[in-house]
This record gives C-alpha cells, sequence and structure tokens, in this order.
C-alpha cells in the first residue's frame, strides 16, 4: 500500500465514497483510503405511513436515503440526530433541522418543537436502532410511531483489511457508529490483530465505546458530529505520533 497513511472506512459504499472525496479535498495525499464495507443497507416491504404525521425523524444518513428512494414527496419538517444526517436530509431536499447530538438530544429537539393537537412524529429508521426514541417521545406525552423501512447486515471485513492489519499497514481505522465499530472490534479481537501504531477516530462516543476489547494506539472522538468534524479530527493525526490513549470531546450518539 502506497504513499499516505492507510485509512479503513467501514461504511456503506457510497457514504465511504462520499467521505474519501471529501477527505482528500481537505487533506490531500494526506491518507490512502481503503474502504471495506462492514455494513449492508437493504430496503424492507414495510409500509411507509405518514397519514396525519407533523414531522420525521432521522438518526442516519442511511434513513434518509432509503426514504429518497421511496420516492415520497413531502413538505414535513425533518428533525435529524446530527449534522451529517442533516446534511444528508437537505440534499435531498427535505427541511431539516440538526440536534447536534444523540438520540436524548433529537428527543429534546423533537419536544420543543411540537405544539400540542400536532399530529405523530414518524421515525425513519432501519431494523436496528440505537435508544428508544419513539418510546422517549411517547413518554413525554408527543404521538409518535416506526417506520422500519429499511434493514442493516453486519459483512465480514473482507481479505484486503485483514491482510492489511496483519501486516501492520493500517494506520487509521474511523467509527461512524456504534454498530459498525462494535463489529470491528469483534473482526480485530478474532484476527488477533496488534493494533499498536493505530489510530482510532470516531464520530461520537458512543462509537468510541462500541470499539471494545481493542487497544489502539491513539483514541480521538470528533469534537463536532458532522464530516468537518471528522476532518478535523483526522488532520490530528501524524505518522508515528505519539502514544496517547484519548483524545473526548461530547458530540452525537
Amino acid at each position: 500500500m502506497g504513499r499516505g497513511m492507510v485509512l479503513l472506512l467501514t461504511r456503506p459504499e457510497r457514504q465511504s465514497a462520499a467521505f474519501a472525496r471529501a477527505l482528500e479535498a481537505a487533506l490531500p495525499g494526506r491518507f490512502e483510503i481503503l474502504t471495506a464495507p462492514m455494513t449492508r443497507i437493504a430496503p424492507t416491504d414495510a409500509a411507509l405511513d405518514l397519514d396525519g404525521a407533523s414531522g420525521l425523524l432521522f438518526t442516519s444518513a442511511n434513513g434518509v436515503e432509503q426514504f429518497v428512494a421511496r420516492g415520497v414527496k413531502t413538505d414535513l419538517p425533518a428533525y435529524c440526530v446530527g449534522a451529517m444526517t442533516a446534511a444528508a436530509a437537505r440534499a435531498a431536499g427535505l427541511r431539516a433541522m440538526s440536534a447536534d447530538g444523540d438520540v436524548t438530544a433529537l428527543a429534546a429537539l423533537a419536544r420543543a418543537e411540537h405544539r400540542e393537537g400536532d399530529g405523530p412524529l414518524v421515525h425513519i429508521r432501519g431494523r436496528h436502532a440505537a435508544g428508544d426514541l419513539v418510546g422517549r417521545l411517547t413518554a413525554a406525552g408527543i404521538p409518535a410511531r416506526a417506520a422500519e423501512i429499511y434493514t442493516q447486515t453486519t459483512r465480514p471485513l473482507g481479505p484486503e483489511a485483514a491482510a492489511g492489519f496483519a501486516a501492520h499497514e493500517i494506520a487509521v481505522v474511523t467509527h461512524f457508529s456504534p454498530r459498525s465499530a462494535a463489529a470491528l472490534a469483534a473482526e480485530v479481537a478474532s484476527g488477533g490483530w496488534s493494533l499498536d501504531g493505530v489510530a482510532s477516530v470516531a464520530l461520537s462516543p458512543a462509537a468510541d465505546a462500541a470499539f471494545a476489547g481493542v487497544a489502539p494506539a491513539r483514541r480521538i472522538i470528533a469534537a463536532e458530529p458532522s464530516r468537518a468534524g471528522m476532518i478535523a479530527a483526522l488532520a490530528e493525526v501524524r505518522r508515528g505520533g505519539p502514544k496517547q490513549t484519548s483524545d473526548t470531546e461530547p458530540n452525537e450518539g
């Protein structure tokens, strides 16, 4: 592997490609990207019922992508967990607001925007979701329901990435969700690969915490739960930098 530090992306293919382009534009030549998607997103046949809804809830860009794929036209507001999800929603033509945090922050945003008499909020989600957003809202007296319109299936790491770990060529691993971080941690532990000299960079404290049971040389958490925040965190990574346990700031889960 070649010119820059090898950086592993485990997001779905399109999302990894988009992030890789943005990273190269911001930090040209710093990293060589190795993409090994560990999540397969597939639509379900579940009905998408927006009857009477007053707003949409999104906890991931995958939810936005799958919603758009349904071809639904709506002017409902979209309440999003963080900046990356909100950016995806705006790019899709939705009126998006970002909670700039985690599920707790998103529930707080939804409560603040809700008015008495408003219809239910619809959480557009996959089969696996972090936190019970609908439960939080209904407990607060706000009508809400979930629409599970896609599934997330964990995929194996793949031979190229496995060989990269075994040969100590991978310098940086990235985590954009707790689910993918946990899957990668399991693969690293199973492979018995050393992460000495490897920097772990996470979008959120939850994603960082999920990369458990392994010991990278350095753990960094983005100060802002956004693409820009991740790129800023990656800018801190230097080849052969000092060993350090963590740099943490509170942000999105």
